[in-house]
């Protein structure tokens, strides 16, 4: 399948998903110089060119003209929030479209139609626990 990522998607993305998703295509659209175009004009040019689409820009089923657009071009649409700014936004980006694309990719292969997809964002305060060995030594930890 070909996958290519929206403007809003960072373009660290690329290569990581380059690699995780191989016998994928995989461009980004500055990669391919649409940057600058129009969600409209988006869709209407993948159409035929790409399979699916991943995009931050989640808000695109509020306005009808997007959602006609969507439907149309006939792609997977693979959308995610970024509710934290900056390079914590960004880690959380990265790893929730990285850790849910291969997943995604395996799912849209046997759809017989379109699919719209979210992707569930990474909550932060749960993705590790620190332990200080002083106080509270693990069964492993030498005394």
């Amino acid at each position: 399948m070909r996958v290519l990522l929206d403007e809003d998607v960072p373009e660290q993305v690329l290569h990581v998903l380059r690699h995780v998703l191989r016998g994928h295509e995989v461009d980004h659209i500055h990669s391919i110089k649409w940057s600058g175009k129009k969600d409209l004009y988006v869709f209407q040019d993948a159409m035929g060119r790409f399979d699916v689409i991943v995009t931050n820009n989640y808000k695109q089923f509020d306005d009808p003209d997007e959602t006609s657009r969507i439907k149309k071009s006939g792609l997977h649409h693979v959308s995610y929030r970024q509710r934290q700014t900056g390079l914590k936004g960004l880690a959380l980006a990265v790893g929730a479209i990285v850790a849910s694309m291969p997943q995604i990719m395996e799912e849209l292969e046997r759809a017989n139609g379109q699919r719209l997809v979210a992707i569930q964002g990474i909550d932060p305060s749960k993705r590790f626990k620190i332990i200080d060995p002083r106080r509270e030594p693990p069964k492993y930890w030498p005394r």
